[in-house]
């Protein structure tokens, strides 16, 4: 497939492996002793203007934990110039004032991860005390700021509460709340090496993610096919390469064109065709997806 045919549309920025929670299922292996990598401040300023300059329409900040990465409202900024549109992921238990200000100014979307009604099995499940309590907390300010937040609950443990945790976020007024499963990348992984096959199939459509050394991958799970670097290579050079022509067949090859037509809405700020998942919090299988939301298949919690 072509670039032409492929316009590259969405980035996820990872600006930070450092995050202050240390949740057994992160797929980006982020912790406590993560860092903010090899790119800086003007690297990921030159990248905002490649996705800006090949037409991308949205980028999404990650981490890590973004709001611990020093120059975000910076980036937020920068990226708002360009016309982008902005969210970012956060686990929403450290927002500074001035962050919020940023948000509210540059009319930044919010999502977070949820993972129960119950702060103690919230708490479990991120190792930080407290969690719970400050996202929740921070959840009804965003709310109070009229800042748009989507809530992604995540089935990690047998038994968990998850659908308390999504009645929780609608009765605190988020309006969108998806659902999703662990899935067998970074710490979650538990040593195995990641394939093709455990990819969901829509990894380099019109969308790329970038690491903080300035690893290109096909998406935010898919790191182990790392593209290109930005450091290195101009953004556009790297979309349209040999490189990415091979990983993205191999993907085809391996799921078929039918997997890039769903977009699981836990890791996108867009979703298509399905709508969010319902939140019985299981998984939304691309190949067996149609045209409406009532043909996804939606699987039991894992």
């Amino acid at each position: 497939m072509s670039t032409a045919q492929n316009r590259l549309k969405f980035a996820w920025l990872e600006v930070t492996g450092l995050c202050n929670e240390f949740c057994d299922h992160c797929y980006a292996d982020s912790s406590p002793k993560g860092t903010h990598g090899d790119m800086t401040v003007q690297d990921w300023k030159l990248v905002i203007e490649q996705l800006a300059d090949v037409g991308a329409l949205d980028v999404q900040f990650i981490g890590g934990e973004p709001t611990l990465y020093p120059h975000l409202r910076e980036l937020i900024t920068h990226a708002h110039g360009t016309g982008l549109s902005i969210e970012v992921f956060s686990n929403m238990t450290h927002i500074r004032d001035e962050l919020w200000e940023t948000f509210t100014d540059c009319e930044v979307k919010l999502a977070t991860s949820y993972y129960s009604d119950s702060a103690q099995e919230h708490d479990r499940v991120t190792r930080l005390r407290g969690s719970h309590r400050r996202t929740r907390a921070n959840v009804e300010k965003a709310l109070s700021l009229d800042i748009p937040l989507r809530g992604g609950v995540v089935a990690v443990r047998e038994g968990q509460r998850v659908q308390e945790a999504a009645r929780d976020l609608a009765a605190l007024g988020v309006g969108q709340v998806g659902g999703d499963r662990t899935r067998a990348f970074g710490r979650a992984s538990k040593g195995p090496s990641p394939t093709l096959g455990d990819l969901c199939g829509h990894c380099a459509h019109e969308k790329c993610a970038i690491g903080p050394a300035g690893d290109v991958w096909p998406c935010v799970l898919g790191r182990f096919l790392t593209l290109g670097n930005v450091l290195d290579t101009p953004l556009a050079d790297i979309w349209g390469g040999t490189r990415m022509a091979e990983v993205s067949a191999g993907i085809s090859a391996v799921h078929g064109e039918g997997a890039q037509s769903c977009t699981p809405p836990q890791f996108l700020p867009m979703c298509g065709p399905c709508g969010p998942c319902v939140p019985s919090v299981g998984h939304c299988d691309p190949r067996e997806a149609g045209g409406a939301a009532t043909t996804a298949t939606i699987g039991a919690p894992v």
